[in-house]
């Protein structure tokens, strides 16, 4: 199993009429993304309102990705919590229903030093029993794990990879750096993403690939094998959707922009609330832009 290309951060379907899982809607994303040639999965992220589910519907959603997968591709889970020892104990939930790695963010709210970041994930990838992927993403945990950290943390065996959301083309140097066999570097910003790996990042973990996944997987597979033009020019074309996805805090655009291509409906659970109207139109142009809601049309 390795870490490249297109890898999606999956939404988490609720039904309407209860606000349960929507395992049904959940495996037909999973069928649109393989299909569409999406190259790993990370279930249960912040995209996948982890910090809204309860412990058996973590698990239930993670064995419902693993067996719909089949091992064609990895799948991942976003483990990361704000103590150490509740990372761990998140992480080997996920181990026991089947993840290939964990996606561990840095611990939020509580704003750890460097130390304590390298620490507390070094503590995880000694005791959770699977490869880590570290994850930075300091707009919503307020803490930065700087590349120095990093490099730290590179050296451990069991610490394979990065997910980077800090923008910064510098901060991207700084990591590629870095980079090995053994250490793979991803950007965790869609709009970035394209100039990330034509620098050199692995791969992507995006929030757009949900609703346009073999668009995202064509731009990936073309700054892979170094198609610049090709690249640039299907990231140009994806560029709206990045925009309307981000009219709200993430995923509430996402969750709308799937219950409109057919995959379960658009609530949310609470703090987070359904899109609002003003921004429906700059949403459904940019699927439209991109043939996609004639696409699910077709399919439906």
């Amino acid at each position: 199993m390795i870490l490249k290309g297109s890898i999606c951060a999956l939404a988490t379907p609720f039904r309407a009429a209860d606000g349960a899982l929507d395992l049904d809607a959940f495996e037909r994303l999973i069928d649109a993304q393989l299909t569409g040639g999406t190259r790993g999965l990370v279930v249960a992220g912040s995209t996948g309102e982890a910090a809204a589910l309860d412990d058996s519907e973590f698990s239930r959603l993670i064995e419902c990705a693993v067996a719909r997968v089949g091992g064609r591709v990895p799948v991942l889970a976003g483990s990361g919590l704000p103590a150490t020892a509740k990372t761990i104990a998140q992480t080997r939930r996920a181990v026991a229903a089947g993840i290939d790695f964990a996606l561990v963010v840095a611990p939020a709210y509580v704003r750890p030093t460097q130390e304590g970041m390298v620490r507390h994930f070094s503590e995880v990838a000694d005791h959770a029993g699977v490869p880590i992927v570290l994850y930075n993403v300091p707009t919503r945990t307020a803490c930065d794990l700087e590349p120095e950290a990093v490099a730290r943390l590179a050296a451990h065996g069991n610490i394979v990879g990065i997910k980077e959301a800090v923008s910064d083309a510098q901060r991207m140097q700084d990591l590629l750096a870095l980079k090995s066999e053994a250490f793979a570097v991803l950007s965790g910003d869609d709009p970035t993403a394209a100039r990330a790996m034509l620098a050199g990042a692995d791969g992507v973990v995006s929030v757009a690939a949900n609703a346009a996944p073999a668009a995202f997987a064509q731009m990936c597979a073309a700054c892979l094998r170094g198609d610049r033009a090709g690249a640039i020019a299907l990231d140009q074309r994806l560029q709206p959707l990045y925009a309307a996805l981000g009219v709200e805090p993430n995923p509430i655009p996402l969750k709308w922009a799937l219950s409109r291509l057919g995959f379960g409906d658009a609530g949310l659970r609470l703090p987070l609330t359904v899109l609002n109207a003003d921004h429906h139109a700059i949403v459904a142009d940019a699927l439209a832009g991109l043939g996609m809601v004639e696409a699910a049309a077709a399919v439906g």
